[in-house]
């Protein structure tokens, strides 16, 4: 291959560029101590419970679970049903609308792209083609993405909710590297998440995949190329990945 062996970066965003597992427990917290033990006359045990069922809604939400009505009404409804479960009954009609709000806003407000993270973006765009690809609902990885203020950084963003499939279809990495104008091989995928990131990946045949995490590769899953703690050791996998071409040439 001419040039460089990696010609495009395409990194996911949530839990490998900004840490929103870690915003979601703050905004679940702030909810817990502002809204549902003031509100309601319920034991910690319940609260929490409320809380863990939520939890559960959201993370078995599917991409168009809000057809035919916004993702805010969906989310809302979640509060109303995880209230209902564990208390019997939601005695204030606003509430569910309360708790969903102060979760949102909370969590938006504790997202942030680190001063790092950005200067590695930065510094990587002046070598490399990158673009963002995130999973999800189109409203809410909008409003992420505008949160932490990190279009500057990217060729492209492109969020899966906007689009007849997302990763780990082959058709959306496609359609990353049509709007890149590379071909798969130019390109390494790097993000926190085996079933969509790096299976996604593998899937749509890119030249390397690296995941971000701090645990073991669990027995069956889809094998990463390489495995790091965290996006900011990225350099050093495009180094290697420069070096072993060369020792090919």
């Amino acid at each position: 291959m001419d040039g460089k062996t990696v010609k495009a970066i395409i990194f996911d965003l949530d839990n490998t560029l900004i840490e929103t597992s870690r915003a979601s427990e703050v905004a679940i917290q702030k909810v817990m101590t502002e809204l549902l033990k003031s509100t309601l006359a319920l034991d910690d045990g319940t609260i929490s419970t409320i809380c863990d069922k939520f939890n559960q809604k959201l993370f078995h939400e599917s991409s168009d679970a809000s057809a035919g009505g916004s993702i805010d009404e969906l989310r809302v409804g979640h509060w109303v049903k995880s209230i209902q479960e564990a208390a019997g009954s939601c005695s204030t009609p606003s509430l569910a609308s309360q708790c969903y709000h102060l979760w949102k806003h909370t969590r938006l407000e504790v997202l942030s792209l680190s001063p790092e993270t950005g200067n590695l973006l930065r510094r990587l765009r002046s070598s490399y083609k990158v673009l963002l690809l995130t999973n999800g609902a189109a409203q809410v990885q909008r409003e992420k993405v505008k949160a932490v203020g990190c279009e500057e950084f990217f060729d492209h963003i492109v969020v899966g909710g906007e689009h007849a499939e997302q990763k780990p279809s082959p058709s959306i990495f496609t359609l990353c590297f049509d709007m890149l104008g590379v071909e798969a091989r130019d390109c390494v995928m790097v993000g926190d998440s085996l079933d969509t990131d790096i299976q996604g990946g593998f899937n749509a045949g890119v030249r390397a995949t690296v995941w971000i995490s701090r645990s073991d590769v669990p027995d069956g899953s889809v094998k990463p190329d390489y495995t790091i703690p965290t996006v900011l050791q990225l350099p050093d996998i495009l180094a290697q990945l420069e070096s072993r071409c060369l020792n090919h040439v």
